[in-house]
């Protein structure tokens, strides 16, 4: 019997530290950010360039230290086909200007990763299977996917997934590119990008889509979007586009 018990207890310790390694945070944020085949290496480099920017503003960061916990928790990955999803900075607590600032230079620093014609699907399977695989509890979990086009060419329907993931709590944003750059025009033929990011895409409590154009610096609406995501002042704009 008392050996018995000695194995119980050296499984309870055994098993402490791993609850204790669980970080809690406001926000679970997956940055899904197009690397398909109508985006080339130089493209991919001005994305990154304005993501690091925005994570290191002093705007996203006031918006982190206003939060309960003045921390969140924040992966970026690259999608292109349906087998390429690539995760190019993992999961970082950011806490602070340092911690954003680490962030910032891992995306800058790693090469591109993902190629292919979209699969918009799998990108969001993608997310939510790096939600509900790490070691971080989230008082909000959003997942946010950028494109120039609303179309999925192979793997999960978008529909399905977007639903698997309201399923789970995750509500889903989204970056409708018309142009990274000034001057050119992105829209696509044939549709309302932003109109297909509101009905096909996005889901979820707060959720939102924030548009880029050639009237907004990429960085200054990836900064916006942070902004409000990690405020939760998403319910403020639910299913609506914010240019």
């Amino acid at each position: 019997m008392v050996g018995i018990r000695a194995c119980v207890l050296l499984i309870a310790i055994s098993v402490a530290p791993v609850a204790q390694a669980q970080q809690e945070v406001d926000l679970e944020l997956v940055l899904l950010a197009d690397a398909s085949g109508s985006i080339d290496t130089s493209e991919i480099g001005f994305q990154r360039e304005g993501y690091a920017a925005a994570i290191t503003h002093s705007e996203v960061l006031n918006a982190i230290a206003g939060g309960l916990l003045q921390k969140i928790a924040v992966t970026y990955v690259e999608w292109g086909d349906h087998t390429s999803q690539a995760v190019v900075v993992p999961w970082t607590v950011i806490d602070g200007a340092a911690a954003a600032q680490d962030f910032a230079d891992a995306l800058l620093s790693t090469p591109r990763l993902a190629y292919g014609r979209n699969a918009i699907g799998s990108a969001i399977r993608k997310g939510l299977a790096l939600i509900e695989g790490n070691d971080i509890i989230g008082l909000r979990k959003v997942i946010d996917i950028s494109a120039d086009s609303a179309n999925s060419w192979s793997g999960p329907a978008v529909q399905t997934t977007r639903e698997e993931a309201l399923a789970a709590g995750v509500t889903i944003n989204g970056l409708a590119i018309l142009c990274r750059l000034q001057g050119c025009g992105g829209r696509p033929v044939g549709y309302d990008l932003e109109d297909a990011f509101a009905t096909r895409i996005i889901i979820g409590p707060g959720s939102f889509v924030v548009t880029v154009d050639g009237e907004t610096s990429f960085a200054d609406a990836v900064r916006r979007k942070l902004v409000l995501e990690i405020a939760d002042r998403g319910d403020d704009f639910t299913g609506m586009t914010i240019e």
